[in-house]
């Protein structure tokens, strides 16, 4: 799956976002930073875990110029009838989009095609529309938010430092590496 790298594909879906149906497209995605995270279903077991983990850093996603898009293939009403009855999806104030279609978790390889769901994965896209990172886990593995914030800063980072690079457990302000001839076989 050579996804990395890739352009977003074109998309319109519904979104429940701050107690509103609103419309989005790839076009309101391009010129920033954006999360695609997906999960197979509303009213379930590890998703609200991580959507609610997702809510906590999504302060801080917006301080750094990151949007989120939650995405399953449930629909948008499904998303505010969850929204209205969790306490943990209450916390959420990013986009829950409806892929009742499955054109997102198509357009993002993720549908599965035996029982309609998403599976639970993460992707990380530039302001030129780019998949810059994704993690796909298995549906009982739920995904770790302030990981996702330090790959996004690595991200943020690389973009804006041509010829840098983040190695293993990077943190924001600590060392970076210019790859290079002098450096293979020293690290």
């Amino acid at each position: 799956m050579g996804i990395i790298g890739s352009s977003i594909k074109p998309f319109n879906a519904t979104s429940y976002y701050q107690g509103k149906f609103v419309p989005v497209t790839d076009a309101d995605v391009a010129g920033k930073w954006a999360v695609f995270f997906f999960y197979p279903a509303d009213f379930t077991f590890v998703c609200p875990t991580e959507l609610e983990d997702l809510a906590d850093q999504y302060a801080t996603l917006q301080g750094l110029g990151v949007e989120v898009y939650s995405v399953s293939t449930d629909t948008h009403f499904s998303h505010k009838a969850w929204h209205d009855s969790s306490p943990a999806i209450g916390k959420i104030n990013y986009h829950m989009l409806g892929d009742q279609n499955h054109v997102l978790a198509n357009n993002f390889g993720v549908l599965r095609e035996d029982s309609g769901l998403a599976d639970r994965a993460t992707f990380v896209v530039d302001p030129d529309g780019v998949i810059q990172v994704m993690e796909i886990t298995s549906e009982g593995v739920g995904r770790n938010a302030e990981e996702l914030v330090r790959k996004i800063k690595a991200a943020v980072y690389v973009r804006a430092n041509p010829g840098q690079v983040c190695p293993a457990k990077w943190e924001e302000g600590a060392e970076t590496l210019a790859p290079s001839i002098e450096l293979v076989g020293k690290i």
